[in-house]
């Protein structure tokens, strides 16, 4: 048998040049490529001049992508790839950045220059005609925070936990309404009657009942659970006010170990019970599986996220798209309204519009506010029976978001004698209904859209389109838990996993 010799002990007179050791067609030679297209400008302004000489922004970050890229997520698996992998060598032109430089880097100066490299690169691809982005297909999905999952903050136990405290001073005061009146100046408690009671309202309170019954024949329990109060519920509501203002307007958790981060439930949980782990909803808009923009929202829903993601993408790329393709998830009528009002074609679900498209399901429940009849000449009501629904007033609803829902009622004269009224309202003598007029109409709109020969064929390239690009981030690469911490890094860590999805699609 004749083997090939190797040459480890071999000396060579002339060093290997690494440019040789890499493939013409390696995704590297593409990552390299194109960020010596970008304009690291904003980056650059953040190194100051003095000391040490620093290691080029434009190396660290091709070093980071092309991490992303090859599913290393770690700093310190960086440093070790830059020493070992040749390709890595290859691009950081054999420099070897230690983890702090390069987790230092990535946290700090790509915070708020990551997003506007990203879009660069996009339009790109847009002017390359690999991908279009004016014609989007938007989704979202829930990635786990680096968080504590058994250490979190609820609303809902705040507002209990207040309660609380407020009904139990109420008892206290009565309590010593009952013993000695007469010290007291009020008949009601400081604070009684407001949702919400102070820290200074349970130290004046606390003070008025002790001074009162100072030389009174008091109960030990009653003096027991004063001492009580005056010690730990101050402090409490002290915690519970700035536990609130974390929350903020909409949310209703946290994790104690990522302020950021909302407690959601995860469909991809491995015990496959979807529990609830702190997370970040992800919302991407994609066009030919390449990503056009991205989005981090800290709400656990889709409904009310869409208006802001596609502003941001209007700001950022300065297109306005020409039509959005979505699941129902997104099917409200501010989402449909404010889409009418920017000219952007909606191909957008309602939550029934599944239930409309089987026809045999529509008449089950025919005593439903939809399934009635609405004349628009007369503006009245025609329920099942045949019998006309006058219009009585309007009731409004606001939104968490501030979007007012008109709901217009209407009321019938009689139900007595009715054969269907044990069905339609219970037994009841009359019988009133509330149909939003607005979103009826945008609903009707959006299922005619739907049912087009294009609206099909967008509804079947959603499904192919944006979905498989969220598999290939958490399945075929394998990330499905953030490594940084904070809403601001969060976007960071995204913009690096969807400009590194869009590198390896051009690369492919």
């Amino acid at each position: 048998m004749v083997f090939k010799q190797d040459y480890r002990q071999q000396g060579m007179l002339i060093p290997l040049d690494l440019n040789d050791m890499v493939a013409p067609d390696h995704p590297v030679r593409v990552v390299n490529a194109v960020l010596d297209k970008v304009d690291i400008r904003e980056i650059i302004k953040q190194f100051r001049p003095g000391g040490t000489s620093s290691y080029h922004p434009r190396m660290l970050l091709k070093v980071i992508v092309f991490g992303y890229i090859n599913n290393i997520y770690s700093s310190r698996k960086i440093e070790e790839a830059v020493k070992s992998n040749i390709h890595f060598m290859w691009l950081a032109g054999m420099r070897k950045p230690d983890h702090n430089t390069i987790n230092r880097f990535r946290g700090q100066r790509l915070q708020h220059t990551l997003k506007p490299i990203f879009n660069q690169v996009v339009l790109m691809l847009y002017e390359e005609g690999l991908l279009n982005i004016r014609d989007l297909y938007t989704d979202g999905t829930k990635i786990e925070a680096n968080a504590n999952r058994y250490t979190f903050v609820w609303g809902k136990a705040i507002k209990t936990s207040r309660e609380r405290i407020s009904r139990q001073l109420d008892e206290l005061w009565n309590y010593a309404l009952g013993v000695a009146a007469a010290e007291l100046e009020d008949t009601d408690p400081p604070g009684s009657g407001h949702k919400k009671i102070s820290r200074e309202a349970v130290n004046k309170t606390i003070e008025q009942i002790n001074a009162a019954l100072k030389d009174k024949d008091v109960d030990a329990k009653v003096k027991q659970k004063l001492s009580y109060a005056q010690k730990h519920w101050p402090a409490a509501l002290e915690k519970y006010e700035e536990q609130e203002k974390v929350l903020g307007p909409g949310r209703n958790s946290y994790s104690k170990t990522d302020k950021d981060a909302t407690f959601m439930r995860m469909k991809d949980d491995y015990m496959k019970n979807g529990q609830l782990k702190p997370a970040y909803n992800v919302q991407i808009s994609t066009n030919n599986q390449l990503i056009a923009s991205y989005s981090i929202h800290q709400k656990t829903t889709d409904i009310t996220t869409l208006k802001t993601h596609l502003s941001q993408h209007i700001k950022a790329l300065g297109v306005k798209p020409t039509s959005v393709t979505t699941d129902a998830g997104y099917g409200s009528e501010e989402n449909y309204q404010w889409l009418e009002e920017e000219g952007i074609t909606a191909y957008v679900k309602d939550r029934d519009f599944d239930k409309k498209q089987h026809k045999a399901s529509q008449n089950k429940k025919f005593y439903k506010a939809d399934q009635f009849i609405y004349e628009d000449q007369t503006d009245k009501v025609i329920c099942p029976q045949g019998h006309s629904m006058k219009n009585i007033g309007i009731r409004q609803r606001i939104t968490a978001t501030g979007f007012k829902h008109d709901f217009t009622r209407y009321r019938t004269t009689k139900c007595g004698s009715c054969p269907l009224q044990g069905q339609c309202n219970n037994g009841y003598h009359t019988k009133t209904i509330e149909l939003n007029h607005n979103l009826n109409r945008l609903r009707t709109r959006a299922f005619k859209r739907l049912n087009t020969k294009k609206g099909i064929q967008k509804r079947k390239q959603r499904c192919y389109d944006v979905e498989p690009v969220f598999a290939a981030i958490k399945h075929n690469h394998h990330f499905k838990r953030f490594m940084l911490r904070g809403i601001e890094k969060i976007h960071i860590e995204t913009g690096l996993l969807a400009l590194a999805h869009n590198l390896r699609k051009k690369a492919a």
